[in-house]
């Protein structure tokens, strides 16, 4: 088998792929520009089409060096989308939200599913140091760079002392957010196992709890301190916790049906997974319950309390194939790369505050767990990246803070650019370093699971 797929990535399907991207962007960039009016007419269609073709050929091509698919697919969007070549506009980009929401639920679905009980046994201690550490060393620190660089911004230079530190403890707590698609992308790609793969599947699965949480917590903290009147809201309290019961009871409800469902139908599993994906995360929302909170519980239970778990997640592998580079096709089309120019020095410089105390915070949680070597070395690595809670978050804090939302807004919505393009590729090279990646396995898996047409 190892021969026959070294065979199939030789030279020859190199350069068979990257004809094939560039005849699928140029005919498109030409159809755009000759007809107009296509945009209108076939835009949805046709953006699909390109994002899941682009993102698949230029994953392989950028296999040749190492990078992870989930970077083919960003790159695949950043460069076909409305700020750069425009063949996918802004309204095909709005328009292909459902497949986000679909995407993010079998995330959820699939880290709970993959979240053993066994497996938290073993991460136990390394995870209690590490949330501890990431979550107070991380929020506190970060919260302080944030009060001296953020200054650096236009929005934010007339501010007072006490609103920027309130403006400073909601980036803090913004900073503790990582990315479950990004983990469960690479880790979908490479079929990583060992100490490194469990550890970031463990602690950033179970963080959005911790996330949940102290958001708002913070953001009670903070109002008073950015508008100057007013004070705590214990309403507040009674929210969060009516939001986390109400996750946990619907997830393990939902859990305990879909075991049921598997055992005794075991068929249209696509169907039943598109109904979740769509329909109950609208109808969550409209509850005031955290979905991802809640499919992952759900994800949990089939796994822990029934014999149903291997089940649920080949079935969300075959689903979710596609979906998953147009999710993260469309996560690159969606950045708004003007923005990112704007503000990058200021946006890179708290990145990079960011993952130096992330870093040490890993350090520290290591050496009081004391960590075997390869996690010490490599443990923090999953830890970089950031995606759609941390804009879901800033959105929050917009809406929250009218007078400073927009400005933290744009700004991390740039810090969330770059850790999106950087920590994947952290990620997966500290996978191949350690060596828990399984080439040969990963490659036959994803072969076996794609498309026809892809294959």
């Amino acid at each position: 088998m190892s021969s026959a797929a070294a065979g199939a990535k030789g030279l020859g399907t190199r350069v068979v792929q990257a004809l094939a991207l560039a005849v699928t962007v140029c005919l498109l960039f030409g159809a755009t520009r000759l007809t107009p009016e296509l945009k209108g007419e076939l835009g949805t269609v046709a953006g699909v089409g390109f994002l899941l073709l682009a993102g698949t050929l230029l994953s392989e091509l950028l296999e040749t060096i190492g990078l992870p698919h989930l970077s083919g697919y960003l790159l695949a969007g950043i460069i076909g989308g409305p700020d750069v070549l425009e063949l996918v506009d802004h309204h095909t980009v709005d328009q292909l939200s459902p497949v986000n929401t679909l995407a993010l639920a079998l995330i959820a679905l699939a880290g709970g599913a993959e979240l053993k009980v066994s497996t938290l046994r073993e991460v136990a201690k390394s995870l209690t140091y590490a949330m501890l550490s990431q979550s107070v060393l991380v929020g506190v620190l970060m919260t302080a760079a944030m009060f001296f660089i953020g200054r650096l911004a236009p929005f934010f230079t007339t501010l007072a002392t006490v609103p920027m530190f309130g403006v400073s403890l909601l980036w803090g707590v913004l900073c503790i957010t990582r990315s479950p698609s990004a983990c469960m992308g690479i880790l979908s790609q490479t079929r990583a196992k060992g100490p490194v793969a469990t550890f970031a599947l463990a602690f950033i699965m179970s963080s959005d709890i911790v996330v949940v949480i102290l958001v708002a917590a913070v953001m009670m903290i903070a109002r008073p301190l950015i508008s100057g009147s007013g004070g705590f809201s214990l309403r507040d309290v009674v929210d969060l916790g009516h939001e986390l019961l109400g996750s946990i009871a619907f997830g393990t409800t939902l859990g305990l049906a879909l075991a049921a469902y598997l055992k005794l139908v075991g068929r249209g599993l696509l169907l039943v997974l598109l109904a979740i994906g769509f329909g109950l995360s609208d109808f969550l929302r409209y509850v005031k319950v955290d979905a991802t909170l809640a499919f992952m519980v759900a994800g949990f239970v089939v796994q822990n309390l029934t014999a149903q778990g291997s089940k649920l997640l080949h079935a969300i592998e075959q689903t979710g194939n596609v979906v998953f580079v147009v999710f993260f096709a469309n996560a690159g089309a969606h950045l708004n790369v003007p923005l990112l120019r704007k503000f990058w020095p200021i946006a890179l410089a708290l990145c990079v505050a960011r993952g130096l105390v992330t870093y040490v915070a890993h350090l520290v949680s290591s050496r009081l767990a004391a960590d075997e070597p390869v996690l010490k070395k490599w443990g923090w690595s999953s830890l970089v990246s950031q995606a759609g809670l941390a804009l879901g978050l800033a959105m929050t804090i917009a809406t929250a803070f009218p007078g400073v939302g927009e400005g933290f807004r744009s700004l991390a919505i740039a810090a969330v650019a770059i850790n999106e393009m950087i920590g994947p590729v952290l990620f997966k090279l500290a996978l191949d370093r350690a060596g828990e990646t399984r080439r040969e396995e990963a490659e036959i898996s994803r072969t076996s699971l794609m498309p026809p047409a892809q294959v």
